[in-house]
C-alpha cells in the first residue's frame, strides 16, 4: 500500500462524462474514496466536496489536492457547436477550401444533404503567396488585413486561425498574420504550422480552426477552476493519454479527454490480469467507446474526423457509438431502435424520476437503463440514489399499446429484451471495426468491460463475438477516473518530412535533424512542467508509404535501426501483403515524450488494491 502523503494533500482523478463525473479520491492517510455525481459545469468540485464530507473535512476547508481531470467539455463545445466565435485568414482564391471540404458524402444516397456548419463566422482573404518552393508569388498587403482584421474584432470575433497554402514548408506568411491578429488585439491567434506542420492544406487548416474555436473556451474552463481551487495543482487529461499542465491544453488535442483515461485504464488492467491484447468497452450513460490494445500497447491514431471537423493530432483510437445507459428506446414504426438520442443527465431515464418544482416527471422517454432496471439487471440498492418502476413499466406498457395497433404482439418482457438485444448489436459491430477492420480478431483479446453500464451488458456482446476472456476490475464503474490517474506526462510533436527515400536502414540526415529538434522541443516543454530530463521516455515514429500509393503506415522506431523490415512488417499487418523492391517515401516524422506523472504511484497502489479486493 503507498504509505502516506508527508504533504498532506489529497489526489483526486475526474472523469467527467456526458451524464456522470466519476470521482476517484485518495486521502494523505492512502484512504480510497470514490463517488459519481450528476455532470454539469460544477460537477468536479460537488464531487471533490463530497469526497471531502465524506472523510470529515469541514465545508469551510480546501485542502491541497493534486486534479487530474479528462473533460468533454471540448468535445461538447465541437458538437453543438458553441465555441469561440472565429475569424479566418486566409490566401486569396482559397477561403472556400473550408466551406467546401473534400466533398465526402456521409450520407451517399441522400438527396438533402446538411453539413455541419463551419467554424468559423468570417473570412478574410490576405494578399502574400508563396510557390511551393518558397518563392514569391504574390506581395504583402499589410494594411489591407489589419483593416480586415480591425473589422472582424470590432464585429466580437475572439479569434483568428491563419492558415495559408505550403505553410508546413514555409510557415513565414502565417506567422506574420498571426502577428497581425494579435496586434490587432485578438485574445487568441494561432496559425496552422503551429499545430499541425504537415503537407495537407485542408486538414491543417482545419486543425488550426479547431484551435482557434475551441482553446479559448478551455482557457475559460481551466482557469475557471484554478479559481475555485486555489490549492489545486491541475492536471489535464489529452486525447493522446498523456497528462499536461492547463497552459498548453488545446482544442484539437482534448477531443477525446474523457474517454482517453479508460483507454490507459483498460490497457493497465489487461496487462495486470496476464493479457496484452485486449479491447476496451467502456459504456457510461451517453456512449459507448471501444478500443483496441495490442502487445500491451493502445493503438493511436493520428488524423479524425470529429463532428464533421477534420483534426491532426496524436489521438489513442477510440470507435464511439450512441448506445449508453441514456439512450432512448422507441419504436419506429418497423423496428426498435436505441439512439443515437440520449437523456442525458438531465431529464435523465424515467426511473432516475427527477421531477421539478410541480412534482412533475421531468423524464418522458424510455431508456437503455430503464429497461435493464425493468429486467432486473439494475439493483436499485447498488445505486447512488433511489430509482423508481412504477414510470418505466407505465412507459412500457405505451410501448405495447403502440405495438399491437401495429400488429406485433409483445410482452414487457420481451419489449425490454429487445432493446437490450438492438443495443448488443451496434456495440459488437462497434468492437468488429477496431478489430476485425484491422487485420485482428477479437476472439484472441480480453475484453475489458467498464463504465456505469458496461457490467449490464458486456458478457452478452462477449457472446455474440465468441470472445472467451471478460475482465472486470472491482473498480470497473469509475475506472475511466482511475486511468487518469494512471496516466503519464506527455509531449507530442510532429513535423512534415518532405516525403524524401528511405534509403537503406539508415535515415537520411535531414529526417534525423527533424527528430532531433522535435525531441528538443519536447524536453523543453516537459523541463517546463517540472519533468526531471532523467525521468522522460522517447519514442520515435514515422509515416512510411509505397512510392506512389497514398496511405502511409505508423512505423515505430525499431530496435536495430532496419526501418524498411519494419514498414514490410507493419505493411503486412495493416494490409496483408507488401511490395518488393518498391521505394519508401518518408511522409511524416513524429516524436512523443513521456514521463510518470506525480500521480501514478497512488493510482497503480489503487489499481492493485482493487485486484487484490476482487
Amino acid at each position: 500500500m503507498t504509505a502516506a502523503r508527508a504533504d498532506g494533500a489529497w489526489e483526486f482523478w475526474i472523469d467527467c462524462g456526458g451524464t456522470f463525473t466519476d470521482v476517484i479520491g485518495v486521502a494523505p492517510d492512502a484512504t480510497l474514496h470514490s463517488v459519481k455525481v450528476l455532470s454539469g459545469d460544477d460537477a468536479p468540485l460537488r464531487g471533490m466536496r463530497a469526497l471531502w464530507d465524506a472523510a470529515g473535512v469541514g465545508a469551510a476547508e480546501t485542502p491541497a489536492c493534486a486534479v487530474a481531470l479528462g473533460t468533454t467539455v471540448a468535445t461538447n463545445a465541437l458538437l453543438e457547436r458553441r465555441g469561440a466565435r472565429v475569424a479566418l485568414v486566409a490566401n486569396r482564391g482559397l477561403v472556400d477550401v473550408f466551406r467546401i471540404g473534400t466533398q465526402e458524402r456521409q450520407d451517399l444516397f441522400a438527396l438533402r444533404i446538411e453539413r455541419p456548419p463551419p467554424l468559423h463566422e468570417r473570412a478574410i482573404e490576405a494578399a502574400g503567396r508563396v510557390a511551393a518552393d518558397g518563392s514569391r508569388l504574390e506581395p504583402h498587403d499589410d494594411a489591407s488585413l489589419a483593416r480586415a482584421l480591425a473589422e472582424a474584432r470590432a464585429a466580437g470575433c475572439e479569434a483568428v486561425a491563419a492558415v495559408s497554402i505550403h505553410a508546413h514548408a514555409h510557415p513565414e506568411e502565417e506567422a506574420r498574420w498571426g502577428a497581425a491578429a494579435r496586434a490587432a488585439g485578438f485574445p487568441h491567434a494561432v496559425a496552422s504550422h503551429e499545430v499541425a506542420q504537415e503537407l495537407g492544406l485542408l486538414a491543417r487548416g482545419e486543425t488550426a480552426l479547431a484551435d482557434a474555436y475551441l482553446t479559448p473556451l478551455l482557457q475559460r474552463h481551466v482557469a475557471s477552476l484554478a479559481r475555485a481551487l486555489p490549492q489545486a495543482r491541475l492536471r489535464f487529461l489529452q486525447s493522446s493519454g498523456g497528462l499536461t499542465d492547463g497552459a498548453r491544453f488545446r482544442g484539437p488535442n482534448a477531443l477525446v479527454s474523457g474517454p482517453a483515461g479508460g483507454v490507459v485504464a483498460a490497457a493497465h488492467v489487461a496487462l495486470a490480469a496476464g493479457h496484452r491484447d485486449a479491447i476496451g468497452f467502456d459504456m457510461g450513460g451517453t456512449s459507448t467507446d471501444v478500443s483496441l490494445v495490442q502487445d500491451g500497447a493502445v493503438d493511436r491514431c493520428f488524423e479524425s474526423e470529429v463532428a464533421g471537423v477534420r483534426v491532426r493530432a496524436p489521438m489513442l483510437r477510440i470507435h464511439t457509438v450512441a448506445a449508453g445507459g441514456g439512450s432512448l428506446c422507441r419504436f419506429d414504426g418497423f423496428s426498435f431502435t436505441v439512439g443515437p438520442e440520449s437523456a442525458g443527465a438531465d431529464p435523465g431515464p424515467l426511473c432516475y424520476a427527477g421531477r421539478d418544482a410541480a412534482g412533475r416527471l421531468r423524464a418522458t422517454q424510455l431508456t437503455l437503463t430503464d429497461v435493464n432496471h425493468f429486467l432486473g439487471r439494475l439493483p436499485a440498492r447498488r445505486f447512488p440514489f433511489p430509482l423508481e418502476r412504477a414510470p418505466v413499466e407505465a412507459a412500457l406498457a405505451a410501448l405495447q399499446a403502440e405495438l399491437r395497433a401495429a400488429g406485433h404482439e409483445r410482452s414487457l418482457d420481451a419489449i425490454a429484451a429487445g432493446f437490450v438485444e438492438v443495443a448488443n448489436a451496434s456495440m459488437a459491430q462497434a468492437i468488429e471495426r477496431v478489430s476485425v477492420q484491422r487485420g485482428v480478431d477479437p476472439r484472441d483479446c480480453a475484453l475489458v468491460g467498464f463504465g456505469g453500464a458496461g457490467g449490464q451488458h458486456v458478457c452478452a456482446v462477449a457472446r455474440a463475438l465468441g470472445m472467451r476472456r471478460v475482465l472486470l476490475h472491482p473498480l470497473a464503474g469509475v475506472l475511466s477516473a482511475l486511468g487518469i490517474g494512471l496516466a503519464e506526462r506527455s509531449w507530442d510533436g510532429q513535423r512534415d518530412a518532405g516525403r524524401v527515400i528511405l534509403a537503406g536502414g539508415a535515415l537520411p540526415d535531414g529526417v534525423a535533424a527533424i527528430l532531433r529538434e522535435l525531441e528538443r522541443a519536447g524536453r523543453a516543454a516537459l523541463a517546463a512542467e517540472g519533468v526531471a530530463a532523467a525521468a522522460v521516455r522517447v519514442v520515435r515514429r514515422l509515416d512510411l508509404r509505397c512510392a506512389g500509393t497514398e496511405t502511409a503506415v505508423d512505423v515505430v522506431e525499431p530496435g536495430d535501426g532496419d526501418w524498411p523490415r519494419a514498414f514490410a512488417a507493419a505493411h503486412r499487418a495493416r494490409f496483408g501483403y507488401t511490395r518488393e523492391g518498391r521505394a519508401i517515401e518518408i511522409v511524416t516524422a513524429r516524436v512523443r515524450l513521456a514521463a510518470p506523472s506525480p500521480t501514478a504511484a497512488a493510482a497503480r497502489d489503487v489499481a492493485a488494491r482493487g485486484l487484490a479486493a476482487g
